[in-house]
């Protein structure tokens, strides 16, 4: 039997020859993360169970950005924890204030990931990964503490479910807009800890951050990981970025999966997740008049360059509606800055918005964007739970950065047309 991609990395990192679904095995690492709130849970499992080294301090990488700069006490407690850790141990890839940004935008951009890796995060979107041809999955902090010390972790070898793509996005169209079609259409646990595997000609209408923004929400349809093919597009990312030489895998033509789907890009439509769940979607036409309150368009999911630039077309020139409060969120302090110099920041900023420094904040209603009760947002994040981004009766709506931008300016949820 033939194995699928994600079964070929887990094989090569566990020294076996193959592996089939449901087989436990132990593999090694190439890079364990973590970020403010989970490595200080990491660290006291680190230091209770008795580990004095970390096994290699080049494969560990400590990310600052749920809540800094700090937001209160307890937030700048964490990340001295995390800072003291990382001196100590001389941990190479430690991102704090002036250099940090969203992790799963940071890594792939700083070459600390690259395709042919195992990678574990203490963050459920590690997934992320995947759009350069990695495994990569979420743990909790107790693996990740494991993962420091031993540069192991075990996993059970996931079935996987092949997404076969067909033609090309429209141009009002993004990853954003894919993603949320398929969460849509095979709802949040219909990937459960399974491997999502995408092929087909039209990966390669996809433009890389299109494949980042896919894998991120893997997560969101229950997956173990999302994995893309190593391109020209894939190899043209990498080039003179990575710290590693990509390793390249491909699925057997045998390979087995439990289930296919077919999706013709060319008949997506901009599409919006609505309350409470990402699988609740719909095209964004069809939502009719729903009023909001405030935007957010950054995030891991679309916080990316390309989604400044959807942002900035949409947005330049003209005014955010009055009583709508539009907050951008560039991922990295590389994006902030490319978004300066090209004089993105000062659009946004005449346009009626505010921009951010690099930060999850909003996200998962930590601070730079809290909703008040009865409030609604229209977000390019990747969850909208009851109270996820503020007030248990406040609500979150999930849609790709066009949708967002042009929903800023008309106060409501707004589909985008490319001749606007």
């Amino acid at each position: 039997m033939g194995m699928t991609m994600t079964q070929k990395i887990l094989a090569k990192h566990a020294g076996l020859d193959s592996v089939k679904p449901g087989q436990l095995i132990n593999a090694r690492l190439d890079i364990v993360l973590g970020n403010d709130i989970t490595t200080p849970v990491a660290i006291n499992e680190f230091k209770k169970s008795g580990f004095t080294r970390v096994f290699d301090r080049d494969r560990i990488a400590i990310v600052l950005d749920h809540f800094v700069p700090n937001k209160d006490i307890k937030a700048a407690q964490q990340s001295k924890e995390c800072r003291d850790f990382a001196g100590c141990h001389g941990v190479s890839h430690f991102y704090d204030v002036g250099k940090m940004g969203i992790e799963h935008a940071l890594l792939p951009e700083q070459g600390v990931v690259t395709a042919g890796d195992c990678i574990i995060g203490a963050d459920s979107h590690t997934c992320t990964y995947g759009a350069l041809g990695a495994f990569s999955t979420g743990v909790g902090s107790t693996d990740m503490a494991a993962g420091m010390a031993t540069g192991m972790a075990w996993f059970k070898v996931p079935p996987a479910i092949r997404f076969e793509l067909k033609g090309s996005l429209p141009k009002d169209c993004s990853g954003k807009d894919l993603i949320l079609y398929i969460i849509g259409k095979i709802g949040v646990d219909g990937a459960l800890y399974k491997s999502m595997e995408f092929t087909g000609e039209g990966v390669k209408s996809l433009s890389m951050d299109s494949r980042l923004t896919v894998c991120n929400m893997a997560i969101e349809a229950g997956a173990k990981n999302g994995i893309f093919p190593v391109d020209d597009i894939t190899l043209e990312y990498m080039k003179g970025r990575c710290e590693r030489e990509p390793v390249i895998f491909e699925a057997d033509p045998d390979a087995e999966y439990e289930k296919s789907y077919e999706i013709d890009l060319s008949s997506l439509v901009p599409t919006v997740s609505c309350p409470h769940l990402p699988e609740n979607t719909r095209p964004a036409h069809e939502l009719g008049d729903i009023k909001i309150d405030q935007v957010v368009i950054g995030s891991c999911t679309n916080g990316r360059m390309e989604d400044m630039e959807t942002a900035y077309r949409i947005l330049n020139g003209k005014r955010v509606k009055d009583g709508v409060r539009c907050i951008i969120i560039p991922a990295t302090m590389e994006i902030m800055k490319e978004c300066a110099d090209r004089g993105y920041i000062s659009a946004f900023i005449e346009a009626g918005a505010v921009v951010s420094t690099p930060t999850c904040g909003p996200c998962l209603g930590g601070y730079m964007g809290i909703l008040a009760k009865g409030e609604r947002c229209i977000a390019t994040t990747n969850r909208n739970f009851v109270g996820r981004m503020g007030h248990v009766e406040s609500e979150v709506y999930l849609a790709s950065p066009a949708t967002a931008a042009a929903s800023a300016l008309t106060g409501y949820i707004t589909r985008y047309s490319c001749g606007e």
